[in-house]
């Protein structure tokens, strides 16, 4: 019993575990204020200036996409097992507020170039307030994600959902326009920010040593042609998802970006546990990756495949058998027919988690170049889908099965590419495909004729149980490889105590 009690005490001070833990409750935290705020959003507002909202926002998303030139991922990925780290820092961060400035620019050319709305282009003009501060608070969380300290990244957006939900709570007693309402919600990010710049900035970071950065333009030309895929990895990932959403509000109805968005924000909600695991994952695979310990990188890999697959199946079988009745009572009887269109654009969480994993891993190999011509690849089957489709059939189906579709083709040429390196193989491969067609056909069928209550709970839990008792000697194998993998990397306890000590004194 001590032993046991030792190994789950070690295991709890692994970085993995550790932010696993602290993403799980801000991600339930931040799940359900913004979901609130959402609501309450759309509740409110008449569709069509719901609809405005969301075109703005999404325009200022895509605009943001691009606007740090994708090089997150380069940057974790540079100053990940560095010593010497402040001049790349401060590089950075500096090149990250001159880009956030050229795209506001942007961001509002383009508003008023495709919209004649006053309200779309006015709202424009405020959401892309936002791509400054954002280009800012990403710098600061790729640095807490490369010393592990995603902590204190997730305590302030948890702070910040709790500000959003607050401001939208005012509608209750008192009236604001959409436009009222944007200014207030940048400012709450603008104190986000600062919240990043007192306790979540590392000593890293500081005015004298920023502006003392001297970055010339050869520095940048140079940076961004020996990094241009991660520009495109950073930026098309979310291109692929938000462009939908202009798409529809050019071909369809202001009914149709609601409900496009009302499941798309979702589908985001489903997404965030893989995501924020992910920024803890994707370190581990670059250090086993650097230390050309391949053996333990595939080993580590396969093992963190079947947690990502079996939420995959969750996330969509409790989608598939609720949002029916969910959609209606959150949202209202105005949006009882968004659940159709919900349950099909969730079909593309079965493969999206284990690709969001299969990218990190590609990525961590330093085919970031096959990567992105992969996204490249999924962002012109979508497009292409979708315009042609609406060009027959005027229906959001036609979105939702390209967007299915489009990225069904990047996960097999992932897995193409996984087995030809030896870190998959064709067996497990195509064993994924099949369980997936497999218990989900049988789910679909079964929820014609069983109360879906009863048959998702039955459902899960005689699929647990079939797993864990023919693998039950195999899982406490897999937890005790991934506890010495985990503790490979662990923190020494003296240090986080320290830096939590010193929280406050972490000023830019």
């Amino acid at each position: 019993m001590h032993n046991i009690f030792n190994k789950i005490l070690q295991l709890s001070r692994n970085p993995v575990v550790s932010n696993s833990y602290w993403g799980g409750i801000s991600l339930a935290i931040q799940g359900v204020l913004l979901s609130l705020f959402f609501i309450i959003i759309a509740r409110y507002y008449p569709t069509e200036v719901f609809a405005d909202f969301i075109i703005a926002n999404v325009l200022y998303q895509l605009i943001s996409a691009f606007s740090t030139l994708g090089l997150s991922q380069w940057f974790i990925r540079e100053i990940t097992g560095l010593t010497e780290r402040k001049s790349i820092v401060n590089r950075y961060f500096k090149l990250q507020i001159w880009f956030g400035f050229v795209f506001y620019l942007v961001n509002i050319s383009l508003g008023y170039l495709l919209y004649n709305e006053a309200v779309i282009r006015q709202l424009t003009i405020f959401f892309g307030i936002n791509i400054i501060f954002d280009n800012l608070i990403n710098a600061i969380k790729c640095i807490n994600i490369s010393e592990f300290k995603q902590k204190k990244t997730f305590i302030i957006l948890s702070i910040e959902a709790a500000l959003k939900f607050s401001v939208t709570c005012l509608l209750f007693i008192y009236p604001l326009s959409i436009v009222n309402l944007t200014i207030l919600m940048v400012l709450v990010r603008f104190l986000t920010l600062n919240l990043f710049l007192n306790i979540g900035s590392s000593r890293l970071i500081s005015f004298k040593s920023l502006f003392s950065e001297k970055i010339g333009l050869s520095y940048i030309k140079n940076l961004v042609r020996n990094n241009w895929p991660f520009i495109i990895i950073g930026s098309i990932s979310i291109i692929n998802w938000r462009i939908s959403t202009l798409i529809i509000s050019k071909f369809l109805t202001s009914k149709d970006v609601a409900d496009f968005e009302i499941s798309f924000r979702l589908f985001s909600l489903a997404q965030m546990l893989p995501v924020v695991v992910s920024t803890t994952v994707f370190p581990i695979l670059v250090n086993y990756f650097k230390e050309q310990k391949i053996e333990d990188f595939s080993s580590f890999y396969r093992k963190m495949h079947l947690p990502y697959f079996l939420y995959s199946l969750v996330a969509f079988t409790f989608i598939y058998s609720f949002i029916d009745y969910i959609l209606p009572l959150v949202f209202g009887l105005a949006y009882s027919d968004t659940g159709f269109y919900t349950k099909q654009m969730f079909i593309t969480i079965l493969v999206f988690p284990t690709a969001f994993l299969q990218a990190n891993v590609i990525v961590s190999m330093k085919l970031e170049k096959i990567d992105m011509w992969l996204n490249v690849l999924v962002f012109i089957l979508t497009l292409t889908g979708s315009f042609i489709g609406l060009l027959f059939y005027r229906s959001m189906t036609v979105i939702n099965l390209s967007i299915f579709f489009s990225f069904m083709v990047f996960h097999i040429f992932q897995n193409i590419i996984l087995v030809r390196r030896g870190i998959s193989t064709l067996s497990t491969t195509l064993e994924f495909y099949a369980l997936n067609v497999f218990l989900i056909g049988i789910y679909i069928w079964f929820s014609r004729i069983v109360n879906p209550v009863i048959l998702f709970t039955v459902f899960w839990f005689i699929l647990a149980g079939l797993f864990f008792h023919r693998n039950k000697w195999e899982w406490i194998s897999r937890m005790r490889i991934l506890t010495r993998s985990f503790a490979t990397y662990s923190r020494d306890d003296s240090q986080e105590i320290s830096a939590t000590d010193d929280i406050n004194k972490f000023t830019l």
